[in-house]
Parts: C-alpha cells; structure tokens; sequence
C-alpha cells in the first residue's frame, strides 16, 4: 500500500549530505598536525616539542617555563618514562604576563572536539616557572627597566595561581625557582635570580598546597661546571641532564599513587 511506502531523501539530497560529511572529516585535523602548527617548523626539530600520545592509564603531567625548562624537559620524559605522559607547552613560556595567554591558546587548540584525539584528559601535576624572563632589561641593562618589576611579578604569580587552579583544580601545583643569574650576564643583572625568588616565595606563602622545586639552590653551586659558558644563564648537557634529573624526581612524589 501506498501509504506504508517509506520515503527516502532524492539522490542528490543524499550525495549532498555524503559529500558534506566527507569534506567535514577531511576538514577535521589530526591532534597531531595541530599540535606541530602550535610548535612551528623552527622548533619541531627540539624533541622537547614532539607530539606526545596520550597514555590514558598513566598520571598526566604538564612543563611550563623557558629556555632552561625547554633543556631539560627530554631528560624529565626519559626518567619518568612509563609512569606519566610528560607534556611541556608549545613554546618558550618567557614571562609571568605571557602564561596564561599561553596556555589558553595551547588548551583551546588542543581540546578542540574536532581533532580526532582531543586533549580530553585532566593535568596531574603542574611544573610551573617563570622570572628568568621578567628580570631581563633590555636593551640595555644599565638604564633599562625591568620586563616585569617585581611588584609586577608578584601580581602576576597571583593571576597565574588562580587560573592554574580554576583550569586544572585537581592538578599538584610545583613552582620551581628561577635558576641564578651570573655576573656579566647580557641582558640580566647578577643576583635578581635571587630577589624575584624571594618576592615568588612570598606569594607562595599565601598558598602552602603549592610545592616548591628550588632549583637555584640546586644549580648554584655546579654553576661553574655546567653552564654553557661564563656569564650565561644556559646549561651544558650535564647541567640540564642533572636539573631534568631533580624535576623528574621531584615530580615522581606528586603523581598519584596507582
């Protein structure tokens, strides 16, 4: 009977429809040819930016910081290989005033529903730093201000906690402090290391859950031996293996227990 006939949608509605889905999954990038556009072809090549798969069965752990972080962050993967995935942000994490459009930029894109393997996971554990950054004058350190002051920086650490704990309530916080600043450096002058480390310990007070990785204390007394060369605040291969070495460690007592 004529009226138990099912209807179907005219062929050329229907190849539409087939041709729109098609093209929506061509569309549709993999999470990690976005994530290679996030890094950019001049970094690609540090292994510290390579694409990272999720391990849904282990503790998901997060690097945010500079040059010095970017050194180490292999060396961070290495040892705590099978016990955690270890991200580290797309980029150099420069100042305080730059994190959290940073990391917004890197959750959004690498969240979006649309990738075929969204970061749909939560942080475990945070490794935080910033203050090597905000103390560097340029151009001239003679009779240039800082990036950042250290009131400044002190306001920006307290924007800085509460995103982090408004984005990743679950995650352990670890601030690590910022590594020492030798005389005749550059663009820096010697010992603010010191002086926005303690302005940052005095924000941290205010929140004892945060935990504290003291690399300068770490560093300091292997300056000699592991920096890249005199008056430079970069490390030679031992240095930033023995500092990846610490994080790695430091980081292991805050993963959740299986």
């Amino acid at each position: 009977m004529l009226g138990n006939r099912k209807s179907h949608p005219p062929k050329s509605v229907a190849a539409t429809i087939l041709c729109m889905v098609m093209a929506s999954v061509a569309l549709a990038a993999t999470a990690e040819e976005e994530w290679n556009k996030l890094v950019g072809d001049r970094l690609m090549k540090n292994p510290a930016f390579a694409y990272v798969e999720n391990d849904p069965s282990l503790p998901n752990v997060l690097i945010y910081g500079d040059s010095i972080s970017i050194a180490y962050t292999d060396r961070v993967r290495t040892r705590l290989e099978g016990k955690a995935n270890v991200y580290r942000l797309h980029t150099n994490g420069s100042h305080s005033g730059a994190l959290i459009e940073n990391m917004t930029r890197m959750l959004e894109t690498m969240k979006d529903p649309m990738l075929d393997k969204p970061w749909d996971f939560g942080w475990d554990v945070i490794h935080f730093n910033v203050g090597l950054h905000d103390l560097k004058r340029l151009p001239d350190k003679q009779t240039s201000d800082p990036i950042n002051s250290v009131e400044a920086y002190k306001a920006n650490l307290e924007k800085i906690i509460a995103y982090l704990k408004e984005t990743a309530p679950d995650a352990t916080l670890i601030f690590a402090t910022t590594t020492p600043v030798p005389k005749g450096e550059k663009i820096r002058v010697e010992g603010t290391g010191k002086i926005y480390n303690a302005a940052a310990m005095e924000v941290l007070e205010k929140h004892p859950d945060i935990r504290i990785n003291d690399l300068h204390a770490f560093t300091l007394p292997n300056y000699g031996k592991w920096c890249t060369k005199p008056n430079n605040v970069h490390y030679n291969k031992t240095g930033y293996t023995a500092q990846g070495d610490e994080v790695a460690r430091i980081i292991s007592k805050a993963l959740p227990k299986k």
